[in-house]
């Protein structure tokens, strides 16, 4: 006899008995909370299936008809999803096509439309250049499907307009030009940015009845949640997860996390609400720990976190290789450069200062987070700054060598630098600042070979396409950023369908400033976009992730482990800095 009794609440299920019953029932459902006096889980179908197998194993559990009678549908629930995803992932006929393009989908996009449509709501996270546009707007053709939102970042919304009329012109699209709602008429595609979400989302959330996230990662942060936690765009789109109209909520992306892998959690919950059960219960089944906010989340199993999205069905990933579509190789180069140390030592007592703050003194938690930024944005920008002119000499030799180049960084003092000293070569620019006309104009001119550099934003290429005609084949990363997702994204602009060269990425690391802790730091990210998107892949990493606290605190702690000694320089550079040291 169990002595057990289950309960159905508003919460999920609750399930009372003696200490030995519970402890077996919390090693079934391991993101139960261990202090309660009952095992407490979501509602999930994932959830309702185990509990089924419990009930089977303990016949005797107190539970009335009608929440038996529940629960074995949603079990059922589960069972014909499990049995829907094997079907289409390993079966070799292509899915039946009901709906009409202009060019045919390759088979394996067929599939994700196909499954993407069976659950209602799929993470896309094929490799780049895969055609994760062309399934979102197949999918929108289904029946059932119309009218569409399309949320993308700013500079994709006229590509995206530009792909439904090449794919299917029969979809009368519209491209939202204001963040203030107004009258646009009727149309079967809305497009529109993220930043323009928040106002839109109340109002076209009760007409729609599909929405695709474009870059969806863009929802990392979650909805707002108080202090330093979630975004306004995280917020609209949990408004948009509980609109029971939507048919179909699709997330396409390469990199489905930027940073750390406790950010898919929000990223899921935009496209199937609820799928992974609660914040604790996921961060209690995946060994998540937390930092100064969950946005820096890490997960210390990602493989095992992976494997679970794909065999569930909730995300589907594909590489080139899986489905024959290689591209010429691209070759990552790290490359030492110099700096002005002056420029760093300038910065020396506030950085200083800052690191004290966030590694030693007791400051509440607001003065700590408020420190780790300034002293991550100045002793960036400073690293930026030092090796401006230098990262300028590089890529001018590679320019008089009569080769084009893609220049990345981050800071706008950077740019002016750059600018002023490759003025020569009259360059176009594409950063956060332009509009998204001026950054249709400057693709133009770099595709059209008016300019053979083109300036670009780290994070403000996102998912565009085009560059890859563009003739060039060398891609600079001037400045680092902390996510290799963003690296990952920007290579991706010129390594995609259409480049028949090898493309050349060099990153240019300077031995001062933020640059060695940067890199090191990618290791650890780099270790759980790996394990989540490609579960038993490449391990990069994977032995740091004990290592605990943020990242600035590590960049806090060898400015302090520089200071009295001439912070700027390491004491020993190394002599030859090669791709396993640096995590790429």
């Amino acid at each position: 006899m169990s002595g057990g009794r289950l309960v159905r609440t508003k919460r999920g299920w609750d399930l009372y008995g003696p200490p030995q019953l519970l402890m077996r029932v919390k090693r079934v459902f391991s993101g139960a909370d261990p202090a309660q006096n009952c095992v407490s889980v979501s509602d999930t179908l994932d959830n309702c299936r185990d509990m089924e197998w419990l009930l089977l194993r303990y016949p005797d559990m107190e539970v009335e008809p009608a929440v038996r009678k529940y629960l074995a549908s949603r079990s059922k629930a589960h069972r014909k999803r499990e049995l829907e995803v094997q079907r289409l992932m390993i079966a070799t006929e292509v899915p039946t096509v009901d709906y009409e393009l202009t060019k045919p989908l390759r088979d394996y996009q067929a599939r994700a439309v196909a499954m993407a449509v069976a659950a209602g709501g799929l993470l896309l996270a094929d490799d780049l250049g895969l055609g994760k546009t062309a399934v979102g707007i197949a999918s929108i053709l289904k029946a059932g499907h119309r009218p569409a939102l399309v949320v993308c970042p700013a500079h994709l919304q006229l590509q995206w307009a530009e792909q439904c009329e090449m794919f299917a012109p029969q979809l009368k699209t519209v491209i939202l030009k204001s963040s203030l709602p107004y009258d646009f008429g009727e149309a079967d595609v809305i497009i529109t940015s993220y930043n323009k979400l928040p106002n839109w989302a109340p109002v076209l959330g009760p007409k729609l009845k599909a929405v695709i996230y474009d870059e969806v990662h863009e929802l990392r942060r979650g909805p707002e949640r108080g202090f330093s936690q979630g975004s306004k765009k995280g917020t609209a789109a949990k408004d948009l997860a509980g609109r029971k109209r939507i048919r179909l909520r699709l997330g396409l992306t390469a990199t489905p996390i930027y940073n750390y892998g406790g950010e898919i959690f929000h990223v899921m919950q935009a496209l199937l609400p609820g799928v992974l059960g609660t914040e604790t219960e996921f961060s209690r089944e995946w060994g998540a720990s937390f930092s100064y906010s969950n946005d820096k989340t890490r997960l210390a199993k990602p493989d095992a976190f992976g494997e679970y999205l794909k065999r569930q069905g909730l995300m589907v990933r594909r590489t080139r290789g899986e489905v024959n579509r290689e591209l010429p190789e691209l070759v990552k180069i790290p490359h030492m450069v110099e700096s002005d140390v002056d420029v760093l030592d300038k910065i020396k007592g506030s950085a200083t200062e800052l690191a004290r703050i966030i590694l030693f003194q007791n400051h509440d938690r607001g003065v700590a987070f408020h420190a780790a930024g300034e002293l991550d944005a100045m002793v960036r920008q400073a690293t930026g700054i030092a090796k401006a002119p230098y990262v300028a000499w590089f890529v001018k030799m590679l320019l008089d060598a009569g080769e084009r180049v893609l220049l990345a960084g981050w800071h706008r003092e950077v740019y002016r630098i750059w600018l002023e000293q490759l003025k020569a070569y009259k360059p176009a620019l594409f950063t956060g600042s332009e509009s998204s006309a001026q950054k249709n104009e400057a693709k133009r001119r770099f595709v059209s070979k008016e300019t053979p550099l083109l300036i670009m934003s780290l994070r403000s290429g996102a998912g565009l396409d085009g560059l890859q005609y563009s003739g060039c084949r060398n891609i600079v990363y001037g400045e680092l950023d902390w996510s290799p997702a963003v690296h990952e994204q920007l290579g991706a602009r010129l390594h995609r369908d259409g480049q028949e060269e090898s493309v050349m990425a060099y990153f240019l690391i300077s031995e001062s400033g933020s640059d060695p802790v940067v890199a090191d730091v990618l290791g650890l990210k780099r270790a759980q976009l790996d394990g989540i998107r490609d579960p038993g892949g490449r391990k990069d990493g994977l032995a740091k992730l004990d290592a605990g606290g943020a990242h600035v605190k590590l960049l806090a702690a060898e400015i302090l482990k520089r200071a009295g000694r001439g912070w700027a320089v390491r004491e020993q550079p190394e002599p030859e800095l090669t791709a396993d040291d640096r995590g790429y």
